[in-house]
Formats: C-alpha cells, sequence, structure tokens
C-alpha cells in the first residue's frame, strides 16, 4: 500500500521537471527549450474530465492522463496501455494485462488496482460506461499489472466503452484519486500522461501550462491518432488565451503563437493566402451543433413545447450563421451524423424546415403559459456564440417567451451542473457542439442517455429511449443496428432529449513551420514538432 502523498509528490515532480527545463528563473535551458504555444477554443477552468464532459476538460485529460485503448485515424480500436487481453470462451471474463513500465507523474507504478478505480468512477458518469456496467458483475485488480472484467452475458460494449475517444474518456488515474465521488471535482492531478500539468503556472483566463514527462514511456509502433507511440518532441506546451479572432490570427501570422485549434471560419480565406499560416483538417468526422434542454423545468418538462421545436428550427440558419460557407457544413437530418452506416432521417423528414405553423399548434396543445425560456448564451466562442440568437429568433416566432443570459463558456459549463429553477440560477436551455466521433453511435451519444438523475446535465427521463439503446446493446448482429436505430429516432422525434442542428467542419490553423500534428477528432498534442 502506497503510504505517500500524491499531490506532495506531484509537487516535487513539477518542481524538478520546472527546474530542468529552466523555467525556475535560469536563462541557459530556457533558450534551448522548445515551446509549443497554442490558442485553444475555450479557457480551462475544470480539470476533471470525468465530471465534465466539456472538451477543454477532454483537452486537458489526453495532456495528463493515458487510456487503456485509442482511436486511430480509420476509427479503429486499438490496445494502449493494455498489452495483452483474453477472452474467456464464454464471452463474460476479460483478463487484461498492462504494459510494463508504465508510471505515474509522481514515479508510482501504474497497476490494476488503478485502472479499477478509474473505470469504476467513469462508469459511474459517462453515458457509454453506464451501459456497460450493468453487464459488469466484478472488476478485479491488484497491485501489479494485471485487472479482470466479468459480464452477466456477453457484449460488444468493453472494448468500444474503454475505448471511446471523447467525452468522457475512460482516463486511468491513481486509485486514490480515483476514490474521489464522481459528483466532486478531483483536487489531486496526477497523471500517468505525455504530459505533466504545472498547476503552480495555471492563470485561468490567461494560459495552462504543461512539462514533458520524461518518464512516459511511449508505445513502440507508430502514432496513429490516439494510438500508438505518443512521442513528444517540445518541452513544453502553452494553452494562451486570446479571444479576439483577428488577434489570433495576426498573432498566429507573426509567430507569437504556433497553433489555433479552432479559427474563426470568416478568416480562413485570408489564413489560406499567408504564406506563414496552414490550414490542416485533423478531424475529418467534423462536429455536429445541439440544443440541450432542461428536462426538470417548465416548458421543457413537456415534451409537446420540445417537439415544436423541432418544426420551427431549421438548420440551414443555425450553421450559416457560424460557419456560413457550405465549403464547412452539411445539413443532416439524421441523428447519428450523416456519412456513418447508422445515417436514417427516421422520424425526422417533416423536422426542420420552420413550420411555424405546426409547431404554434404543438404549442397550443402543450398548455404554454408564457414561462421566461432561459436560454444561456456563451459570448466568448466564435463557433457557438450566434447559434443562440437564433434559436431566440425561431422560438418567439411560434410563441415562446425567451430570456438570453450571457456568459462565457467555462461560466456556462459550471451553471449547467445547476438543478435549480433558472430563477434560482438554474437554466432552461444552451447550444453545443459535439464531436461526431461522440454522437456516431446511440451508444455513445451523451445526450441520448435518458437515465433521469443519472442522465447528463438536462436530466431527460424516458424509459423507451433507454430500453432501446439496452436492445442495441444486445444486439450482436450490426447488420441490425440501423433498424434499431431508426426506433430509437422515431421515438426522440416526439419526445427529444436533445435537438442536433447540423454538422459542421473546421481545419486547425497553424505555423508553416509546424509538422507532425496527429489526424484525430479529439485535438492531442503529441507528434508536434517545431522548426526554429
Amino acid at each position: 500500500m502506497r503510504k505517500f502523498s500524491r499531490r506532495g509528490l506531484l509537487g516535487t515532480a513539477a518542481l524538478a521537471i520546472t527546474l530542468s527545463l529552466g523555467l525556475g528563473g535560469g536563462t541557459t535551458s530556457a533558450q534551448a527549450e522548445s515551446v509549443l504555444r497554442v490558442n485553444m477554443h475555450s479557457d480551462l477552468k475544470i480539470v476533471d474530465p470525468i465530471w465534465t464532459t466539456a472538451y477543454m476538460s477532454r483537452n486537458y485529460g489526453y495532456m495528463v492522463y493515458d487510456t487503456l485503448f485509442g482511436m486511430n485515424s480509420k476509427g479503429e480500436i486499438k490496445m494502449q496501455m493494455v498489452e495483452s487481453m483474453e477472452v474467456s470462451d464464454d464471452g463474460k471474463l476479460y483478463d487484461f494485462k498492462l504494459r510494463s513500465g508504465m508510471t505515474f507523474h509522481d514515479g508510482a507504478p501504474v497497476t490494476g488496482d488503478d485502472v479499477v478505480a478509474s473505470l469504476t468512477r467513469w462508469g459511474a458518469k459517462d453515458a457509454m460506461g453506464q451501459l456497460l456496467m450493468t453487464f459488469v458483475t466484478d472488476m478485479t485488480g491488484s497491485d501489479g499489472d494485471g485487472f479482470q472484467i466479468k459480464l452477466s452475458k456477453p457484449t460488444g460494449l468493453v472494448v468500444q466503452a474503454l475505448g471511446k475517444p471523447s467525452s468522457n474518456v475512460p482516463f486511468i488515474m491513481p486509485a486514490s484519486v480515483a476514490a474521489t465521488p464522481p459528483g466532486d471535482q478531483i483536487t489531486d492531478y496526477t497523471g500517468s500522461g505525455p504530459f505533466v500539468f504545472l498547476e503552480d503556472e495555471w492563470k485561468p483566463g490567461d494560459k495552462a501550462e504543461f512539462a514533458k514527462f520524461e518518464a512516459y514511456k511511449p508505445r513502440s509502433e507508430p502514432n496513429d491518432g490516439l494510438a500508438g507511440g505518443k512521442v513528444v518532441h517540445v518541452d513544453k506546451v502553452v494553452w494562451k488565451v486570446i479571444r479576439d479572432a483577428q488577434t489570433k490570427m495576426n498573432a498566429l501570422s507573426k509567430g507569437e503563437i504556433d497553433v489555433i485549434e479552432s479559427p474563426s471560419h470568416d478568416l480562413l480565406p485570408l489564413m489560406e493566402a499567408d504564406e506563414n499560416i496552414k490550414l490542416v483538417d485533423l478531424n475529418p468526422f467534423g462536429n455536429q451543433y445541439t440544443f440541450r434542454p432542461n428536462a426538470l423545468h417548465p416548458p421543457f418538462n413537456n415534451p409537446k413545447v420540445l417537439e415544436a421545436l423541432l418544426y420551427a428550427f431549421n438548420q440551414e440558419d443555425f450553421v450559416q450563421s457560424t460557419v456560413g460557407s457550405d465549403k464547412y457544413y452539411k445539413l443532416c437530418k439524421a441523428m447519428f451524423i450523416c456519412g456513418t452506416p447508422l445515417a436514417s432521417e427516421a422520424g425526422f423528414e417533416d423536422k426542420f424546415e420552420s413550420n411555424y405553423a405546426k409547431a404554434r399548434e404543438l404549442i397550443a396543445e402543450s398548455g404554454y403559459d408564457g414561462t421566461p425560456v432561459l436560454i444561456m448564451h456563451p459570448t466568448d466562442l466564435a463557433i457557438l456564440g450566434n447559434l443562440v440568437p437564433v434559436a431566440k429568433q425561431h422560438m418567439e416566432a411560434i410563441g415562446l417567451n425567451v430570456e438570453m443570459v450571457a456568459m462565457d463558456w467555462q461560466t456556462l459549463v459550471g451553471r449547467r451542473n445547476k438543478r435549480e429553477l433558472p430563477a434560482d440560477g438554474g437554466w432552461n436551455a444552451f447550444i453545443t457542439s459535439w464531436n461526431s466521433v461522440d454522437n456516431a453511435s446511440p451508444l455513445s451519444t451523451p445526450m441520448l442517455n435518458a437515465a433521469c438523475d443519472k442522465a447528463l446535465f438536462g436530466w431527460p427521463c424516458n424509459d423507451k429511449i433507454q430500453e432501446l439503446r439496452m436492445e442495441f446493446a444486445n444486439e450482436a448482429d450490426a447488420s441490425k443496428h440501423l433498424a434499431i436505430v431508426e426506433k430509437i429516432q422515431m421515438e426522440a422525434s416526439k419526445n427529444p432529449t436533445h435537438i442536433h442542428l447540423g454538422q459542421w467542419y473546421s481545419p486547425a490553423a497553424m505555423g508553416a513551420n509546424i509538422s507532425g500534428a496527429p489526424v484525430s477528432p479529439v485535438v492531442a498534442f503529441w507528434g508536434y514538432k517545431k522548426d526554429e
């Protein structure tokens, strides 16, 4: 049993790394230091990627933690921390062995006990994890490199869930950290990933800094997306907050920053013409806009009001307001992403066409009494900022009383977890964006989870949707999945858990001297090389 304080050792480890990089005030090593300066899509304020689904926290997670499996650029799940896996003949016992030599940032070895504790916490929060846990009868680890998962019956969920690439990701934490209740945020940031979070350098609203973890042991095979060897070529990564889109572009052109994760679409033509900038498509899967209602409070505790929005909204207005060029968006009535095997318009054929007459009929049938609808409006993200005014216009056109409340994205991320009435600090709705890999299946789509209090913020309750998700999970024949998806969509078109508002795409912008960025639906900073 470990007797030391991880938090104390983390501070010591971070100090040692800081001194070795010359960040403690020395000049000689600092001059030789290679620093990748990145403008991310938002500020980092929450550093618990299990407590929240926020992508900034997920991105932080990939810096600091490692995963059992990883998705490559083809969408295939490959072993990452896992060295070998054996499955019993009846499909009910999975026996895993971890790669040797993996350590946490404090020097402690990664063990099976750490894995089990991490999966237990993740499985209580994540939509796909919750489904997996309905099959799990026992998970056992050891202070060595093995762990087992026992199932009540066979399912294809195990590897798919453990290798899911986006929120919430089953990151592996020390057992003592993973013992934190899922509803509480962790306070110890010890990981085993390729970077160490420099907590003392973290200044929310300004920057977050990460140092290369020298003891990290990458896999031997070449990197491919979130799989393979996570080789770090820079000494340090700095996430720098710059809010103005033009200022970001100017800084990139001058070499003051090296990467813009999510450049403003209206500036892409100027960037294309700048010889100091290159645009790189790192996420061919794209993204999907999503309107999320709060099912706890009026008026969205009434399905007819939500069904009315399906008729009132049209996707083109939303994507035009933010993306503009059809080069970077796709109108798509399929809930589970156009271009995938599960794409279908079932249930939504007559929706998303701004049929205000039909929408007003449903509002009248609902008995809506003029209750104000409070929509949280993020003002600091270009890719989201224009969406709420579009929603407000459509909602007011069918008779809803709408109030936009402006805030920055990280404030919204905190507020969306509140269950109080809107007048008491809660909310009725907000609009966000999900990576398409998150929404490509009824098992992984976070906002489809309709398990009431166990569901994601918004807390929808729908037994039929939950039964159909379980039917999908139990069906081993992939040729039958589309029929189940269509049944899910028929139910969701009458009792929506969320509303999908179109697919969109965006290249990353980086300096002409930057290379090696992984092609992945998740931004990751191993592989990057910087020519001075």
